[in-house]
Formats: structure tokens, sequence, C-alpha cells
């Protein structure tokens, strides 16, 4: 890893729009707060917006790129917020999916939480890891090799290359500590 924080270089990913605004908002104003580079890459230049428990309009957000114009090799971590609709377009684009896939062969780490663990299953990058994630998608991470744990985050190291994962917003505290704590 970096080291420290203050070098670390962290890529969110999202659609337009779908996304669980507190699973967007909480990891990238607490890694920027903590010194973090954060990079918000959309499938559009165009504002991202997030929504409350999948049906309530939240904030809206800038991107700063679009995620078919980054790169795995200039980050250090990759966290994949949910949100039912973000998730479930993130997980059949190619980009997404190719951008995990390099995050992990470069034994680089992904956070992904709730629905976010949907790119990881579409990847094929959950054989032989357990984590967790929204009960909601328990058959389809099982289904993809992965074993399912129910606690607030879970931490796995198995396959070269770190998994941090966490079920819902309510266990939002747990999962950007462990993102801190994994980027020193």
């Amino acid at each position: 890893m970096t080291g420290s924080i203050t070098t670390a270089k962290v890529l969110i990913i999202t659609q337009n729009w779908g996304i669980e605004e507190t699973e967007l908002t909480r990891p990238l104003r607490d890694l920027r707060k903590a010194g973090a580079r954060v990079t918000l890459a959309a499938a559009e230049q165009a504002p991202v917006e997030t929504l409350q428990h999948d049906r309530y309009e939240g904030e809206r957000l800038d991107p700063d790129t679009t995620y078919d114009q980054v790169h795995a090799e200039d980050y250090d971590l990759l966290v994949v917020p949910g949100g039912t609709t973000n998730v479930d377009r993130l997980r059949v684009a190619e980009d997404p999916i190719a951008l995990a896939q390099a995050f992990a062969k470069a034994g680089k780490p992904i956070a992904a939480i709730c629905h976010g663990a949907w790119l990881l299953v579409n990847a094929d990058l959950l054989g032989g890891k357990t984590l967790t994630s929204t009960r909601y998608i328990k058959r389809d991470v099982e289904n993809a090799g992965g074993v399912q744990v129910n606690e607030p985050v879970h931490i796995d190291d198995a396959q070269g290359w770190r998994l941090i994962t966490s079920r819902k917003p309510d266990d939002l505290d747990a999962f950007v500590g462990a993102i801190k704590d994994t980027l020193g």
C-alpha cells in the first residue's frame, strides 16, 4: 500500500443514477478529509444523481471524470458504492468489469458495500473469497464461488488481493474505517 492515507489515490466508480447516497458521499468525503486523493468516475461527464433507500431523491455530485478514462495502475484502491440500479448497470458495463479485474490482478484492494459486490460477481472475482454484502445478492455471491457472511465489515486477503466489504449504510463507519486502515 501507499503507507500513508495522505499519499493514497482512491478511485470510486458509479453510474450517473441510482447510487445509494451515503454509500457514495461518506467514503468520498471521509477519505478526502483524511487526505486521500479521491477521484469520482461515472459513466458520463454529467451529474451523479444519488438516491436514498433506492427511491427518494438524494444529493447530486459532479464526477471528476468518466470511468472509461481511468486506469487501475494510477490508483491504490477501488471503491464500489451500492444502490441497486447503480450496480445493476455497472455489472454489465465492460469498463467497470475490466477495472475491477485490473485492480485484483495487480493485487490492489477493492472495497464494495451493499450491492457493490454484484460488480465483482460479473467480473468473476469472488471465487475463494469470503465477503459480506446486502442479503439480496447472497445467492449471486455464492453462485460466483464466494462465501457470504453477515458482518458489518469483512476483510479478505485471499487470492492475492484485499477485498473490503460491508452490508449496508448502517455499516459505513466500519467500512470507511477499514479502507482508511488499509491505506495506512
